[in-house]
Parts: C-alpha cells; structure tokens; sequence
C-alpha cells in the first residue's frame, strides 16, 4: 500500500478512510502481527493523552502507511481505553494538530507550496471535506488582506461561546446571514470540525467477535499501559502558589522570553508546554496574558480553555522527557537532576523556599 502522502498528514479526510477500506488491509492481522502501524498508534494515543498532541517524537521512523494505518488503529485502542477523558483528549490532540499542519499549509509562501517535500492541503480541499464550501466565501479588502464570510448557521454549529465573547454572535459583524472571520479565525472554526469528526463514534464496541477479540487480547499490554499513564497524571503535585522565582529552569527560559519566533509568540509545543504548567497552577488566559505577554496569541484563550477542566489541568505539563525532546529542557540545575516533570520540580523548590522562610 502506498498511500497519498497527504492522507498521512490528515488522516481522518473521508477520502484516507476510502484508501484503507479499498487496500483492504485487515487490523487484525495488523494488531496480532505487530505491524509498525501498531507502535505508531499507541505513540499517537500516548502523546495525545500526556501531551496535547498526535505528532512523533521520532518523525522519520515512520512511512506514510505507518501514520495513515495508525489512524484507525489508535482509534481502537481509545475505545478499549474506554475512559470519557481519555476520548475527549485524543480527540482534541487530533484537532490541535491538524490545525498546526493547516496552519502551515494554509499560510505556506509560493516557494514551500511548490515544494514536494511536504503535501500540502488547500483551503477549497478543506472546506469540502467538511461540507463548507458553499458556506465559507473568500473576501479580499482594499489591501488584498482576505478575510472570509461564513454562513450564519455553519458558524453557530462550529462556534463555542466558550471561546471567549469575541466568538459570540451579538458581538460579531453579521450581515445577510454571513458571519465575517479572519483567517485565523476560519481555521479555529475547522480545527472545531476535526475534532467532532474524530470524536464522532468513541468509544465504539471491540470486543464481541472473533476478529474484535483477537485484537483486543492482542492490545491488552498496550491498553494498560495507556491507562498507567492516564493514572500518571492525578499522581502530579498540586500548587496554587504562583512564585515565578521557584519555576523550573525550562518554564524560567520560555516565559523569559528565550525561544521566542519572529512575531514574538513562543512555537507551538513551547506555547503549549508553558500554558498546561500555568494552567495547573490555577492562572486563568487573561491572568497568563497579563503577566506573560509571551503566551497572549489568538489562540491563548482557546488553549486555556481546553487545558482546564473542573478537576484541574486537563493535561499536565510536558514530562521532562517530552521536553528534552522538542529541545525546551535548558539550564538544568541540580534539582533537575532528581525528578521528572517540570510540576515535581516546582512543588519540590516552592516546599523548600517555604521551609527556609519558616527557618529564618
């Protein structure tokens, strides 16, 4: 099977389920003869539930076949998971990566659209995977700055309130039944769409038949190990304390300003490292913007939103590990030497300081 590399990228485009259906490719056979697509998978669920998002830490380990068979399978083992937040994390891991990768594609200049080293998705191509096209028109103002119309209905379909009162109606421009957005604010709108297309039927039935038991017997270890790490995340410290003094060295350099991009906003796995460590603190998006203008972008309130839950973070911070990979673990000091997560670290020097401040 040699798949459009583009299906790789999106892999839950109707037409990428198409693909797999017409290779006729047969996830038992995949699961029980541990296909790469397998490893790829659990990766997929794992860094979803622990870290917000579906990218590899190891990119090019992996085919095309092996991201876009990963797709249908990390859908099953969420299902076996068959935890509620477990489903809604993957799925809005899902919808933050497709809106990085549409992002890029969207705003890439002629020379990277010409480039064939990366497939890349067109707005048109977007819109009608979601049936949007006809409610989605381009408008260009006398600068030739596009900005969009979207059909009033399809806009309170996709549009949360939650998101802050800019997104609700009364305070948007509405004129003959059209909704007008920008484009970061079209892609908001898409990346809502994925989400709900990748929810859409999780957590479903495995078990129940032949082929559904081979494959949940043969997932069993992956399974637990997901559900282990899920458990990792209420086993975190809690802090209320806000001592920026006591931040570890990691969360000291981002929110100082170190790994900032040229419009003056941290990349995207900073912005979120960052904003999860703060959002477990208890810091609301317009208590992070206020303190740190670093983080305040036109997605900080969404970001804040889909990080807090009522029991608290909806997911930690990166571990240690993840950030060492995306190259955001620097200046460690001796502390950093003994724990694992950037919470551990901060609960460990907030505990300290106050001992110390009690001994004085």
């Amino acid at each position: 099977m040699r798949p459009d590399p583009l299906y790789a990228r999106y892999p839950f485009f109707r037409a990428a389920r198409a693909a797999v259906q017409r290779a006729d490719i047969s996830p038992p056979q995949l699961v029980t003869e541990g296909d790469p697509a397998v490893e790829r998978a659990r990766e997929r669920v794992e860094r979803a539930l622990m870290s917000g998002t579906i990218a590899s830490e190891t990119p090019g380990r992996w085919s095309d076949r092996d991201e876009l068979l990963s797709y249908p399978i990390a859908r099953i083992l969420v299902s076996l998971v068959d935890v509620r937040a477990a489903v809604e994390k993957y799925a809005e891991a899902e919808a933050a990566t497709a809106f990085e990768r549409l992002t890029d594609d969207l705003t890439a200049e002629d020379d990277e659209l010409r480039s064939v080293a990366t497939p890349r998705a067109d707005l048109a191509t977007v819109l009608d995977e979601f049936d949007l096209g006809a409610a989605v028109t381009r408008v260009d103002d006398d600068r030739n700055r596009p900005h969009f119309r979207v059909d009033v209905t399809a806009y309170l379909r996709l549009a949360d309130p939650d998101w802050g009162a800019d997104w609700r109606l009364v305070n948007r421009d509405l004129l003959d039944g059209e909704v007008s957005v920008d484009g970061a604010e079209l892609r908001r709108l898409l990346r809502e769409a994925v989400r709900r297309r990748v929810a859409e039927g999780l957590p479903f039935g495995v078990r129940g038949s032949t082929d559904g038991d081979a494959i949940a017997d043969a997932l069993d270890d992956d399974v637990a190990a997901l559900r282990d790490r899920l458990a990792e995340r209420e086993r975190l410290p809690s802090v209320d304390t806000v001592a920026p003094a006591q931040f570890p060295p990691c969360m000291q350099a981002l929110l100082g300003d170190e790994t900032e991009t040229e419009d003056g906003t941290l990349p995207p796995h900073a912005a979120f490292a960052a904003t999860a460590f703060l959002v477990s603190l208890g810091l609301d998006a317009d208590a992070i913007a206020e303190r740190w203008p670093v983080l305040d972008d036109d997605a900080l309130s969404y970001r804040t939103t889909v990080l807090a839950d009522r029991g608290g973070s909806q997911y930690p911070a990166p571990s240690c590990a993840t950030m060492q990979t995306f190259g955001d673990c620097v200046n460690p000091d001796a502390r950093c030497e003994t724990i694992d997560h950037p919470l551990r670290y901060y609960a460990s020097a907030v505990a300290d300081a106050e001992t110390n401040a009690d001994a004085d």
